[in-house]
């Protein structure tokens, strides 16, 4: 037969093992920090011809800077948003850098096969867990700024 004491015992063990669990089994995984830091600071006019593809909804440019370019897509009539084009999930290897699909709203890695949903980054192919490092992008109705 079990005391009192031991089996308030037994249940402190319980209740410490599953508060243990709970706070190590939900960890989320962080970005990588392999993607070198680039400073960005750019703007850019997303209705000029120059940026044609950015001029309707669901448009989608490539520009130079970051540390392998930037990925701009037009969200909404006001909304963008602005990726770096490394892969996250080996963004050191030559050659992994983010294309956009033939869908123009999901973009993959060439090397490693993961894909991407373009409205926020997340990875739904392939083995990378963690989204498109992205950059601030703020639009005034005219001019769109991309920094970090």
């Amino acid at each position: 037969m079990i005391s009192h004491l031991q089996y308030q015992f037994v249940r402190l063990i319980l209740l410490t093992s599953l508060i243990f669990s709970l706070m190590t089994g939900c960890k989320k995984e962080e970005q990588p920090t392999d993607i070198p830091y680039v400073y960005v600071n750019f703007s850019l006019n997303p209705n000029s011809t120059e940026y044609i593809n950015l001029n309707v909804v669901n448009g989608w440019e490539t520009v130079t800077g970051g540390y392998q370019g930037i990925l701009i897509f037009r969200s909404s009539i006001n909304e963008f948003v602005a990726f770096e084009r490394a892969c996250p999930y080996d963004p050191l290897t030559q050659g992994a850098q983010i294309r956009v699909e033939t869908s123009g709203i999901t973009c993959y890695c060439p090397i490693c096969k993961s894909k991407y949903i373009m409205t926020d980054g997340t990875p739904f192919e392939g083995p990378s867990h963690f989204p498109l490092k992205q950059y601030t992008a703020t639009y005034d109705g005219y001019l769109l700024y991309i920094y970090n």
